[in-house]
C-alpha cells in the first residue's frame, strides 16, 4: 500500500537495485558500499588527515629541495676546493649523498608543518562541529606559536599570527566562488 507524500521503507539490504544490475548483483553491490564506508570512515578521521598531510608535506619538501640543489653546485672554485683530490664517481657520489641529506631535512620540516596543521584543524574541526573560515586561521595560529615556542612568548606568538594570515589567504583563494566564464 502506498501512501502520497510518504518515502518508501524497505529492510535493510532489500533496498531497490540501480538500473542495470540483476539480483544476483546485490551482494557484490552490499560489499562495495561495505568497503566504500570503511573508506569515508578512515578519510574522515584526524588520524588518517595528519598522516597524508605530513607524508604530502615530506614529498613536497623534499621535491622542492632537488629542484633548488641544483643550483648550489655552480660555483667553480667552491667545488673545487671541496672535491679536490676525488675521481667523478667520488664527487657524483658526494653531490648525491648532500643532495639526499637535503630532501630529508628539507621534507621532515614541510611534512612536520603539514601535519601538525592539519590535526590541529581536524581537532579544531571536530570540536566545533563546523566546516568555516574560523577553522584555518585557529589552527595556523596554534600551529604557528607551536613551531616558534621555542623562540620566546613573542615568537610564538607572532609566528601564531604569521601562521594564522597565511593559513586564512591560503583558505580564502580555496573556497573562492568560480568564475562564471565557462
Amino acid at each position: 500500500m502506498s501512501f502520497p507524500l510518504v518515502a518508501p521503507m524497505f529492510p535493510a539490504g532489500r533496498e531497490p537495485l540501480p538500473p542495470g544490475m540483476t539480483e544476483e548483483d546485490r551482494a557484490q553491490l552490499l560489499e562495495a558500499k561495505k568497503y566504500q564506508g570503511w573508506m569515508t570512515m578512515g578519510m574522515e578521521s584526524c588520524a588518517a588527515k595528519t598522516v597524508i598531510a605530513g607524508v604530502g608535506g615530506l614529498g613536497i619538501g623534499a621535491f622542492f629541495s632537488l629542484m633548488s640543489s641544483s643550483f648550489a653546485y655552480e660555483d667553480p672554485l667552491l667545488r673545487q676546493s671541496t672535491q679536490a683530490g676525488m675521481n667523478n664517481t667520488q664527487k657524483a657520489r658526494e653531490i648525491f649523498k648532500e643532495m639526499g641529506r637535503g630532501m630529508w631535512k628539507s621534507g621532515k620540516g614541510f611534512g612536520k608543518v603539514g601535519a601538525l596543521f592539519a590535526g590541529i584543524e581536524c581537532v579544531i574541526e571536530g570540536y566545533r562541529a563546523k566546516n568555516d573560515m574560523v577553522n584555518p586561521i585557529a589552527a595556523g595560529f596554534v600551529a604557528g606559536g607551536v613551531l616558534a615556542r621555542n623562540s620566546g612568548p613573542k615568537a610564538a606568538l607572532g609566528g601564531g599570527l604569521a601562521f594564522a594570515a597565511f593559513s586564512a589567504a591560503i583558505d580564502l583563494f580555496l573556497r573562492r566562488e568560480p568564475s562564471d566564464d565557462d
